[in-house]
């Protein structure tokens, strides 16, 4: 079902060689010699490879990755929930603080209507059943009266 694997020849591969051109003389401009410090002047590597060639060249420095920053002790998860767990605590305070007042402040209110109940009660009943007589009014006599042809005689 699958081809068999068939290993061939490598194929010839052409190598090509490029001459450098040189400049004209007229074209190159002296560099301006700068003192160097020992050890700035990178260094020359040589590579062989595969096919045998040889590449020479500066080596190149690889940046180095900037350090990772210190983990704190505690990861901020934990520190989070922390957080979290003492503000439910001072939230549940307050609701109970608040509760606590609502409560007060209802029985204050009732007892501020049961007294006001009492003094009005007592200010009506002072002033039906008064102790002292009749002061001014109209009094009116019941007496036997006739009527005749539902006209009342008096």
């Amino acid at each position: 079902m699958y081809p068999d694997h068939v290993r061939h020849a490598p194929a010839e591969r052409a190598v090509t060689a490029y001459q450098p051109t040189p400049l004209p003389p007229a074209a190159v401009h002296p560099a301006p010699v700068l003192p160097v410090q020992p050890g700035t002047v990178p260094a020359v590597a040589s590579i062989v490879l595969p096919d045998g060639r040889i590449v020479t060249g500066y080596a190149i420095d690889h940046p180095q990755p900037a350090p990772l920053a210190a983990k704190p002790a505690v990861s901020r998860a934990a520190v989070n929930v922390a957080l979290g767990g003492v503000g439910f605590l001072a939230v549940c305070g307050g609701l109970l603080l608040l509760t606590s007042f609502i409560a007060a402040l209802t029985a204050f209110i009732t007892q501020l209507i049961t007294l006001a109940a009492v003094i009005f009660g007592g200010w009506v009943a002072v002033q039906v059943l008064g102790a002292g007589g009749h002061k001014g009014g109209t009094t009116v006599n019941i007496r036997r009266a006739v009527f005749k042809r539902n006209h009342f005689h008096g």
